[in-house]
């Protein structure tokens, strides 16, 4: 139809001014919600929105930001998107950003230090108001972090505990993880646990054990050290697993007499019920087996794994809001707590755990 306009065309504040009848200029302060709008009458912005919205006005973001010199963007950096561990911590991430102006640009370093770096340089020049990093236990901190304080930038880590290098960190409480777990074993009636600790360098594990040890002394446990493995090093999420079944079955090997077995985490645990099979036996048949996080492969797997979930859709939330609550003072001025936040994780019962008959 000759004079309409085209759907491929942009709505313009002068449209809206046509349609509603008042200037471009009260246009732009109602529809950006400028500290003049106070000044309009109720009924006259009520006009005005309803006219953007019947015409599908949507403002220029580029135009808005060029102006006030804020990008309206968060960096989320993950280190590696295939491991579990992510998953929901992005959607809380996300779910938090959505009822905000804040549009998060995610970028996956693939466990590879160059990349990160490079990632990080492209967010600085693409500002960025705020970084969140998801650190899963292979995250090897190096440099990395004293680069994100040279460049003053408002940042939050999520997986693991950096804030002795003053950066804001969430994580779950571990110790405490790892004292529900053996708890749980214990109750069952097992007294012979095995125990397949996270690699040596990692505080996660670390506060685990702690968890697991303060348990033992406080109700005469009595930890066999043979049954005490560790995980090597590793360069990805999936070498758990493996690390799960290789010690399952020297564990066997060994002939030392165990009911149930901590895992690290989830991917260790299954990688323990896979050994198991090999050799005739099963969970919890034959012994019961915890994990640790709650990734989705936990409920799927057979039997279904008991675990200590990790808050991990809560974690991305918690670590989004402090920054945005940063982000609402001053540009200049934005900075992050630096305060270690403690999420409690929860006993999730499933199938792989028994009372010892």
């Amino acid at each position: 139809m000759a004079g309409s306009k085209s759907k491929s065309s942009r709505v313009t504040l002068i449209d809206v001014a046509r349609k509603s009848g008042f200037s471009p200029s009260t246009v732009s302060i109602v529809l950006s919600e400028a500290p003049l709008s106070r000044y309009v009458a109720a009924k006259t912005k009520e006009r005005i929105r309803k006219a953007a919205q019947s015409l599908g006005y949507r403002p220029d973001v580029f135009a808005r930001s060029l102006r006030s010199r804020r990008s309206h963007t968060i960096g989320v950096l993950v280190f590696d998107i295939s491991d579990p561990f992510c998953v929901l911590i992005l959607r809380g991430i996300e779910k938090t950003l959505q009822s905000t102006s804040y549009l998060p640009i995610l970028m996956d370093a693939q466990h590879d230090r160059e990349q990160f770096e490079r990632y990080f340089d492209l967010l600085m020049e693409r500002r960025v108001e705020g970084l969140i990093v998801v650190a899963n236990w292979l995250f090897d901190e190096g440099g990395l972090l004293e680069r994100l304080k040279d460049r003053h930038m408002p940042t939050m880590v999520v997986g693991r505990d950096v804030s002795e290098k003053n950066i804001g960190s969430v994580i779950v409480d571990n110790e405490t993880g790892g004292y529900i777990a053996v708890k749980h074993l214990y109750e069952l009636g097992h007294r012979r646990i095995a125990v397949i600790r996270g690699p040596g360098a990692l505080s996660d594990s670390n506060r685990r054990w702690n968890g697991i040890h303060r348990f033992a002394g406080e109700h005469s446990l009595q930890l066999d050290e043979k049954l005490v493995r560790q995980l090597p090093g590793a360069i990805d999420p999936i070498s758990g697993f493996e690390g799960g079944v290789q010690i399952t079955e020297d564990l066997l090997r060994s002939r030392q007499k165990f009911t149930a077995l901590v895992a690290f985490d989830d991917l260790t645990a299954l990688g323990a019920i896979r050994a198991l099979s090999g050799a005739g036996r099963s969970a919890p048949r034959d012994c019961s087996i915890i994990g640790f996080d709650d990734v989705p492969l936990a409920a799927l797997s057979t039997p279904g794994l008991t675990t200590i979930r990790q808050p991990m859709e809560d974690m991305g939330s918690a670590a989004t809001s402090r920054l945005l609550n940063a982000l609402g003072n001053s540009r200049v001025t934005a900075e992050v707590s630096t305060n270690l936040e403690l999420l409690r994780p929860a006993l999730v019962l499933r199938d792989s755990t028994s009372r010892l008959a």
